[in-house]
């Protein structure tokens, strides 16, 4: 039997002993009769994704039941249709019953009123006891399984959405993992295939970047065993300054690859709407899922939304500070790391730059480094024809590794073209100087 029909038998299965659960909470909660809880299915010797998920876990009755109601909007929504009931008294639904009503979605979606509601009916003992399983200790917190997604402070945290991460989504559903689409989230992972000793900087800049590799891989003992907590904010925030190609974001990159983490870069074209109020939402989800799944977050060109606020007293200025002050909280709450890129330092708004831990200067490489990046680039099948001297080149041209990497990739176009094994001086120079008009320079 393959994976997926294992596990679509398994869900089968708990979905059968949901649909008699939710029947039997109805009856019980309008005929005034006592609840019958039905025993869920024995899936002890049953190996599909979603058994051993519930196994892994050691999840019970009412764990299993809420994981199925997460579930099944993506599956069987039908089944939720009885949570439509009217109330005849007040010509409404029931407020108990929680749930909210998507934007294109027809069906009834849950909420955490809907998961106490069909564990605990009206008992109160037995409604905070389902609160508890949405507590930061609790596995469906700490592995990122479902959550309440609450966006509106002030309002129950029961009545916020019930949502099932789309990795446990995936998983369950195909017994394949997999990442939020980018259409529709914010943010992009971004990967290398290098390694540190690809990466040509000054020893001083690598000193600062191994100190966040050092809280990455300490921050938590830190925090909790020598009580750091109590003396400053969680997490650790970077500034990556410095002229373009200079090793910026190869440095993120690098740093997740090295410890195990993702990184996701953060589209701030996407965060920063025209539509009052929804710049906040964006950040929220961003940060909501970051902290839930260990991200770094990576915010390159932040001047954009990260740059000095307007002293103006316009309606847009007002707006525009406002979304800063809130990308501030949640910056100095985020207990993960933080990198800010910039070409600018000073574009920088100086609150910004008081919550940063470091801010390190990716400057344009010296000859020497630039021997070295000419070096690595050329060791290839393509080798430089004789008159082509590196160190030359490197003492002649101020260039950073991203543009380096432009003019070998023009001027191996043009080897190509001519079907040649070399790369010719005269295809560099010009490539060079291709370069420099990007900037505004010449040669």
């Amino acid at each position: 039997m393959s994976g997926i029909r294992q596990n679509i038998e398994a869900i089968e299965q708990e979905i059968l002993w949901f649909s008699s659960l939710l029947q039997n909470r109805f009856q019980s909660y309008f005929e005034n009769t006592e609840f019958q809880n039905p025993a869920p299915p024995d899936l002890s010797s049953d190996d599909s994704t979603y058994a051993s998920l519930i196994k892994k876990h050691n999840f019970g009755k009412d764990e299993r039941a809420i994981l199925i109601l997460a579930l099944i909007p993506h599956i069987r929504p039908q089944l939720l249709d009885l949570f439509f009931s009217k109330n005849e008294l007040l010509d409404r639904g029931y407020t108990e019953f929680g749930g909210y009503l998507g934007k294109f979605h027809g069906g009834f979606l849950p909420t955490g009123e809907t998961v106490m509601f069909i564990l605990s009916g009206n008992d109160l003992e037995s409604r905070l006891k389902a609160k508890s399983y949405f507590d930061k200790n609790h596995p469906f917190s700490i592995e990122n399984i479902l959550f309440l997604n609450q966006e509106e402070e002030f309002e129950p945290q029961m009545s916020a959405p019930l949502l099932i991460s789309q990795k446990y989504l995936s998983l369950t559903m195909t017994c394949e993992n997999s990442e939020p689409s980018y259409s529709v989230f914010p943010a992009k992972k971004i990967e290398t295939s290098l390694e540190w000793e690809d990466l040509i900087i000054e020893k001083e800049v690598k000193k600062d970047i191994d100190q966040i590799l050092s809280w990455i891989e300490h921050g938590s003992f830190m925090m909790n065993e020598l009580g750091l907590s109590k003396k400053v904010k969680p997490g650790y925030r970077s500034l990556f300054y410095g002229p373009p190609g200079t090793g910026k974001t190869l440095t993120a990159c690098l740093l997740a690859k090295t410890t195990g983490k993702d990184v996701y870069r953060v589209d701030l074209s996407i965060i920063v709407s025209k539509y009052i109020g929804e710049t906040e939402k964006n950040l929220a989800r961003i940060f909501d899922y970051a902290e839930r799944h260990e991200w770094i977050l990576f915010f390159d060109e932040a001047d954009a939304l990260f740059g000095k606020r307007s002293s103006g007293s316009s309606a847009n200025d007002r707006f525009a500070n406002q979304e800063i002050s809130y990308l501030l909280q949640r910056i100095e709450d985020f207990p993960g790391v933080i990198i800010l890129a910039s070409n600018l330092k000073s574009n920088i708004d100086e609150a910004f730059s008081r919550r940063f831990q470091s801010m390190i200067y990716f400057g344009v490489p010296n000859q020497k480094n630039r021997h070295r990046i000419w070096s690595k680039i050329f060791d290839g099948p393509l080798k430089p024809e004789v008159n082509l001297d590196l160190s030359k080149l490197a003492a002649d041209y101020e260039i950073s590794g991203g543009s380096a990497i432009n003019v070998y990739r023009y001027s191996a176009l043009r080897a190509l073209q001519r079907k040649s094994e070399f790369i010719l001086k005269e295809d560099v120079i010009q490539g060079v100087q291709k370069e420099f008009q990007k900037e505004g320079r010449t040669i």
